[in-house]
């Protein structure tokens, strides 16, 4: 198990976060496409290997150390061969083909989508907040009383950290996506 945090260059307790852009670091150095070394393809293939089965087991390896070596037999049983051949065919395929697999996609760690929806789901928020706020004013229900202003309150500053952090997260989704084309 120490092998395959080590092929990532990672120590032992990383976290998800942690192995997913390591391994994106690793994919872009060692791709037979970009590095000509003659022995790209074999390091390619074992921090593909090393990072499919650390994001496959990474909450059972945290969990129980006695748990390590059924989960290694299992992944050599099941999967290993399996992932060693995926990595082999991702190995001989150029970078840019590569980087538009959904293995690749997941190792994001901001994605772009998620990001913009969230974005938007918290501009609808303050929106209905605000006119539905309005409209119980101007249209008040016989018999209940007016609307609550601590729950408007409430409500457009959930909205407001919601659109914050959505905006903190798009701006950091924007730097790493330039970053990640200078590189290239």
């Amino acid at each position: 198990m120490n092998d395959y945090y080590s092929v990532l260059g990672l120590p032992f307790n990383s976290s998800i976060e942690d192995i997913k852009k390591a391994y994106r670091k690793k994919a872009w150095e060692c791709h037979p496409d970009i590095n000509s070394s003659p022995d790209s393809i074999d390091r390619f293939i074992n921090i593909t290997e090393a990072y499919d089965f650390l994001i496959s087991n990474h909450k059972k390896i945290l969990d129980e150390d006695q748990a390590y070596d059924k989960v290694m037999e299992d992944w050599r049983k099941y999967r290993q061969d399996r992932s060693r051949r995926r990595a082999n065919s991702y190995a001989r395929t150029s970078y840019g083909k590569f980087r538009n697999t959904s293995f690749y996609k997941t190792t994001r760690i901001f994605d772009g989508t998620a990001i913009i929806i969230s974005f938007l789901i918290s501009i609808i928020v303050l929106t209905y907040t605000i006119a539905g706020y309005i409209y119980r004013l101007h249209n008040p229900i016989p018999g209940l009383e007016n609307p609550s202003v601590s729950a408007f309150v409430m409500l457009i500053i959930m909205g407001m950290v919601f659109f914050v952090i959505s905006f903190i997260f798009l701006r950091a989704y924007i730097e790493t996506s330039k970053k990640h084309k200078q590189k290239l």
